[in-house]
């Protein structure tokens, strides 16, 4: 029992040791590759690009997207989290209630999918870089690790995909249509978005201006 105690306690040392140091390498250096990548068929198309050189109608987008809350919440938006709990419950289509700094910690960290010990470590994680890298260094990443397209990661690569342009390029409108394919890349159309796609991106162009004027992106250009 002694010996399995001992295990496990150094395991645990080893892990807190090394998630650690790889959260502090990665305020500095680019996320090479995640596991998401890897474990990608259709091969990998990507590009770091500061976050200097990506247009701040792609933060808003994203922002106005995903995360209304970014500047203001720990890294954990609990409102979000119950009412996604509520509809859930209430069964169809299940909803998350993921900030973008969980969804970065899951994408540079950790596996696609759901499961307890996974959404813990991601938790986790959340903690990490929400006190080690900042609002900043997390808009920054997720920018470029985030899945984009059918094997394309980041911001810059899926603006040369869908635009033929720099990401430090891109309209409300491009910004937006790509923010409003990030949770399903995979399925929805960028170039030529129809019905309620098409509409949802109009929207979230619009929420752009809103994003920029009541400074929900303060955090991160202040």
């Amino acid at each position: 029992m002694r010996v399995v105690v001992r295990f496990l306690f150094r395991f645990l040392v080893g892990f807190l040791g090394l998630s650690i140091a790889l959260v502090v390498l990665f305020k500095f250096v680019p996320v090479p590759v995640t596991a998401t990548m890897i474990m990608d068929g259709n091969g990998i198309t990507k590009d770091w690009e500061p976050l200097s050189n990506i247009d701040r109608n792609m933060v808003r987008a994203v922002i106005a997207a995903e995360d209304g809350k970014f500047c203001t919440h720990d890294g954990f938006d609990r409102e979000a989290i119950e009412n996604a709990i509520q509809q859930n419950a209430k069964g169809g289509r299940i909803r998350g209630g993921s900030t973008v700094s969980q969804q970065t910690a899951k994408n540079v960290f950790l596996w696609q999918g759901g499961g307890y010990f996974r959404k813990g470590l991601e938790a986790y994680f959340t903690v990490l870089i929400e006190n080690i890298w900042g609002k900043r260094r997390i808009m920054e990443v997720y920018l470029n690790v985030a899945e984009t397209g059918i094997g394309t990661y980041g911001a810059e690569a899926g603006a040369q995909r869908y635009f033929g342009k720099s990401a430090a390029l891109l309209t409300p409108l491009e910004a937006a249509r790509m923010a409003a394919a990030l949770p399903l890349p995979k399925e929805r159309s960028v170039k030529n978005p129809g019905g309620w796609l098409r509409r949802h991106g109009n929207t979230i162009s619009a929420r752009i201006g809103v994003v920029g004027r009541d400074g929900l992106d303060a955090c991160i250009y202040d």
